[in-house]
């Protein structure tokens, strides 16, 4: 297997998006952690994993980028259209990463390292950015070897791996964090020491996950070789009529075809790891890119794919880029294993903690209808809320469109300074409510130096109604947001009031030497 890897490939899509150079330091943060940094970055101290706050004090030129996985697929297209002109057979295993068999190549262009070198030319120049290559027996090691820039004789991939730390595993998409760490404690620091375990004790001790890590540390393939062919009524085709010329509408499309494909694999007991992507155009033009995955792909991991593959056709280079709408698409399982995630379903049945049938039937119920809505009102026309951390109750709530991935961008776990206590409101104001927080003497109240009030608050007047009696209150919260805030430095102070009307509402000022209060929200 030849695997062609281009370094730092989410933070270098970032910046060629945003027309910053790629020599200039650069990362991308999710969750406020750098999945990605570049060369300049990382010269300066900045490393994967690392804090916001920590890696701008490190490099303070840094430049911030967001994730996008449809970013990074988009700018990858032309570096796989470019392996494709050379080498057959491509698969996209993630952006910034293609694998190739080697053996055919190899044979025709003179050898491997002569077929190394021609990519390594030929990328450059088309694709206009810097990569690297590996060669080895199978997908895990050759790409260790691409990291590496190594060239590994046959059947030389346990030996390669070896010396290698066992943190190797914990590959981008593997999530085998924990293992690394429990193999870590246990002592193993290597790959080799792993390997020289017997799969008998790796099973029992740390199951199938283990199992498939133990046997990428012995250099085997991920799966065995003897796997299923798929039959080829399985291929699901869908024809558009008016084609498609726009990246959302595509994306759309694709929730419903990946469903389809998906069931027809399930009713089978299969599931895909290879996914074709195959379409035409309106003037007889055929595109085709076939994605590898480690783990059986989920309904959303295909219209995913979909998605970030219709970005690269159509918002291509002038070069590149179709000259007409896609009339018709076509998802192929180029390879298939066993579904064992399929039992997800079933097993959570069975449990006391997961869904019963009645549950389930309704959650499919509640689902296709929220598919039809969408249909009628697009992509962005129905939403479904996530908890996300955050200090006051609007920020701690993101609304996300149906179908899309409902992961958290900030753990609401940690620690936030600040944060309201519970319960939160039962109602929050889209557009804050103008106050008036008074004493007993009938002036406002404000805030002093020590961030305390001024004054006992006596009465509350919302907007134009007369003033409410304040039975109680607790309070103040104060939230000192920094420069990094969206809204600049400044101190937000909270209080809770219950009215002698019996509503009880949350009041907040913005400011901290003359403070405008304002209703955030009101409880039930």
């Amino acid at each position: 297997m030849l695997v062609l890897w281009c370094p730092d490939w989410p933070a270098v899509a970032a910046a060629m998006a945003a027309g910053v150079s790629v020599h200039h330091p650069g990362a991308v943060f999710s969750a406020n952690r750098a999945l990605a940094c570049s060369a300049a970055a990382r010269a300066a101290g900045v490393r994967r994993g690392m804090r916001r706050r920590d890696a701008q004090s490190r490099c303070p030129g840094l430049t911030v980028f967001g994730v996008d996985e449809g970013r990074d697929a988009r700018l990858f297209e032309p570096v796989a259209a470019a392996v494709e002109e050379l080498v057959v057979g491509v698969e996209v295993v993630r952006p910034g990463l293609v694998a190739v068999p080697v053996s055919g190549a190899a044979g025709f262009f003179g050898g491997e390292v002569r077929l190394v070198e021609l990519l390594l030319d030929h990328v450059s120049a088309r694709g206009g950015v810097e990569c690297q290559i590996g060669v080895a027996d199978g997908l895990f090691a050759a790409t260790l070897a691409a990291h590496r820039s190594a060239l590994v004789e046959p059947g030389k991939a346990p030996e390669f791996l070896a010396p290698l730390s066992i943190a190797e595993l914990d590959q981008p998409g593997a999530d085998r964090t924990e293992l690394v760490d429990l193999l870590r404690r246990l002592g193993l620091r290597t790959l080799g020491a792993f390997a020289a375990l017997t799969e008998r004790d790796v099973v029992s001790r740390f199951g199938s996950v283990g199992l498939l890590a133990h046997r990428l540390a012995r250099g085997l393939s991920e799966r065995p070789p003897n796997r299923r062919r798929p039959p080829p009524e399985l291929a699901v085709t869908e024809e558009f009529d008016p084609p498609l010329d726009r990246v959302d509408a595509a994306a759309f499309m694709a929730k419903t075809l990946a469903g389809r494909f998906h069931a027809g694999l399930a009713a089978h007991g299969l599931a895909c790891t290879r996914l074709g992507i195959h379409a035409g155009t309106e003037r007889g033009e055929e595109l085709g890119r076939v994605w590898r995955c480690a783990e059986p792909l989920t309904p959303q991991g295909i219209a995913d794919r979909v998605r970030w593959q219709f970005e690269g056709w159509l918002r291509a280079g002038p070069q590149g880029r179709p000259s007409a709408g896609v009339g018709w698409l076509r998802l192929e399982p180029e390879e298939t294993v066993e579904g064992r995630s399929l039992q997800l379903g079933l097993w959570q049945s069975s449990q006391g903690g997961g869904l019963g049938d009645e549950q389930v039937l309704a959650a499919e119920r509640a689902g296709r209808a929220l598919a039809r809505v969408q249909g009628l009102l697009g992509p962005e026309g129905v939403f479904t809320a996530v908890l996300d951390g955050g200090r006051g109750p609007a920020e701690r709530v993101r609304l996300v469109p149906w179908g899309d991935p409902r992961a958290p961008e900030s753990p609401s776990e940690q620690p936030w300074p600040g944060r309201l206590p519970a319960p939160s409101p039962a109602t929050v104001f889209e557009h804050a409510v103008p106050a008036r927080l008074m004493d007993a003497a009938g002036e406002r109240v404000g805030i002093t130096d020590r961030r305390e009030l001024t004054a006992v608050p006596h009465a509350v007047a919302v907007a134009d109604d007369p003033p409410r009696r304040v039975v109680d209150w607790a309070g103040p919260w104060q939230v000192d947001t920094g420069w990094w805030a969206s809204g600049g430095p400044g101190v937000r102070t909270r209080i809770q009031a219950l009215l002698d009307s019996g509503v009880a509402v949350l009041l907040t000022a913005q400011s901290e030497k003359s403070p405008q209060w304002t209703v955030e929200g009101v409880y039930d």
